[in-house]
């Protein structure tokens, strides 16, 4: 290297490491924060793409929006359903409406009064098919939701009523056992009016959002940090140990990881599997694995060949996937194989299985063969198509297994497609160019109808174009039966209908997996993985 090129290199060292501080800041490097503000690092996994309530989707957007909001009923640290934005709550002997007493001591972050005509808003706001929201079909029970959500009525006909300033009142269609639960979700989180009269699409930017929660929006860079401020007019303040909260979004495991070992970051969103057994040494203490309410599966693309029509393949291609092996070595952090679409630990509820559960992995291998030849395909005529996964090392590890599976067992030939995430949901939704697609499901509340409903026909949840008039029909009539335990053999049997038909293919069922400081305390495991912030303190903000 010649002498004239040094001075060169160094400009550009030094640059490199301005610009890590710059995209990486470590804790305390905020100016701006109060010198003794008790501040709560934790990791977000991927940028929200909205923290508007009724247009956001993902669960990385629901963990920054429960601290910003509040429903009419919320849950404790340890996953109890608890009164919220409402303080009690009757229904109907006929099962048909809910009346919810609103606290009167609630205030939106402006100073104005949480009334039950911004809940109303909000609940009209998330079924108006203007506002395209994905959990728009949650509210089907209500009444006129369906025949809103079609355009074939108006929004203000939804069954859903202010009787007085703290009363609300929502007539429903059918009897709904899970309504209250459903009502703690941030897509039915009520809506400032004043706020949206005057900002419209911008009244979730900082310095606009008004907020009913714990928390305000305080600052956001895109793809950095969201952070938040303690919302001094929330009705239990006084009760709130954090005054900032910073959400990392951190999509790389082994950078959220490093960052957590350097004391950045107080919660972590996951754990790298590469790392596991190795983190169960080095943080005992820290790591946090507890049964998860989610699955993890891989959908078909129903609308087009060459799974349209083909139940041989879609079935052969499923019972191909060693998920033993998946969950054993490829994954390893406790998953457990899914052999059925609603996940253990359901409320009230056994999930139906595939009918091969029980079956060795050599014998579901050698049905599986045989599907292959009768669907058409053998070693001269290989199946291929194209299976699109969004960008982070787990997925890619899964990908690449089930691809080696599928050739080993079958001979199918799969190209594997990494995407950004907003960019394969937006294929999956157009089904034109998706053949296969990796995706999830989270439960929002403890209930089976909030697994099977994902596949209802219609639903904007309903990724694969799954249509079954029988399944719909047992889900329909489970709604509509206030026994709870004729409900459970409906839903049963529905979940035994949609696992013969193989529109998805679920691989396992999620743990949630952390690593929590022991300076945070208050924290609860719990099957939902739900962690407010205002439920943390720090120990050493004692």
């Amino acid at each position: 290297m010649s002498f004239f090129r040094r001075p060169l290199v160094l400009v550009c060292l030094l640059a490199a490491v301005a610009l890590a501080f710059i995209l990486y800041p470590r804790l305390g490097d905020q100016p701006d924060l109060p010198v003794d503000a008790v501040v709560l690092d934790r990791a977000l996994s991927s940028d929200p793409e909205s923290l508007d309530p009724q247009r956001a989707r993902s669960t990385q957007a629901a963990d920054v929006l429960r601290d910003l909001g509040e429903g009419l009923a919320g849950y404790s640290a340890t996953g109890e359903l608890i009164p919220a934005g409402a303080v009690s709550w009757t229904a109907a002997d006929d099962g048909l409406s809910y009346r919810f007493n609103l606290r009167q001591d609630a205030r939106w972050s402006n100073g104005d009064s949480v009334t039950a005509g911004d809940y109303v808003l909000g609940l009209k706001r998330l079924v108006d098919p203007a506002t395209a929201a994905f959990y728009a079909g949650q509210l089907g029970a209500v009444l006129n939701a369906e025949a809103i959500l079609k355009g074939d009525m108006p929004r203000d006909a939804l069954g859903v009523e202010a009787i007085d300033e703290h009363t609300l009142e929502i007539r429903l269609e059918r009897p709904t056992p899970y309504l209250v639960a459903l009502l703690t979700h941030p897509s039915t989180f009520p809506v400032n009016a004043k706020s949206l009269d005057e900002s419209g699409e911008l009244m979730t930017e900082p310095g606009r959002l008004v907020s009913n929660g714990a928390y305000v929006l305080d600052q956001r860079t895109a793809n950095s940090v969201v952070q938040l401020r303690r919302n001094e007019n929330y009705w239990n303040n006084a009760n709130t140990a954090i005054d900032v909260v910073r959400h990392h979004v951190i999509t790389e495991e082994m950078a959220e990881l490093n960052r957590f070992r350097a004391g950045e970051l107080h919660i972590t969103s996951n754990v790298p599997p590469d790392a596991f057994e190795q983190l169960k040494q080095e943080y005992a203490d820290e790591l946090r694995v507890y049964p998860y309410l989610g699955v993890y599966y891989y959908g078909f693309n129903l609308t087009k060949p060459p799974f349209q029509d083909d139940l041989p393949l879609r079935q052969a291609l499923s019972m191909a996937i060693d998920r033993e092996t998946l969950v054993e070595k490829i994954i390893g952090r406790g998953e457990l194989p899914a052999y059925s679409w609603v996940p253990p630990g359901i409320e009230n509820y056994e999930p139906a299985q595939f009918s091969y559960a029980s079956l060795t992995q050599s014998e579901r291998n050698s049905i599986a063969r045989s599907l292959y030849a009768q669907a058409g395909y053998s070693e001269e005529n290989p199946l291929r198509f194209e299976l699109r996964y969004n960008t982070s090392d787990t997925q890619q590890r899964i990908a690449l297994a089930v691809q080696s599976m599928w050739k080993d067992v079958l001979g199918a030939e799969v190209t594997l497609i990494n995407e950004e995430f907003q960019v394969m949901l937006a294929n999956i939704r157009e089904r034109e160019i998706t053949q296969a697609f990796r995706s999830s499901w989270i439960g929002d509340f403890n209930d089976a109808q909030n697994f099977l409903g994902v596949l209802e026909p219609g639903a904007p949840s309903n990724m694969p174009g799954y249509d079954n008039q029988e399944y719909l029909e047992l889900l329909r009539n489970a709604s509509s039966n206030m026994d709870l335990e004729r409900r459970s053999l409906l839903l049963k049997e529905a979940e035994r209908v949609m696992l013969a038909d193989h529109p998805v293919v679920p691989l396992y069922f999620y743990v949630s997996k952390h690593l929590v400081s022991t300076d945070v305390m208050g924290w609860g495991d719990n099957l939902l993985d739900y962690h407010y912030s205002q439920h943390l303190s720090l120990k050493t903000a004692e």
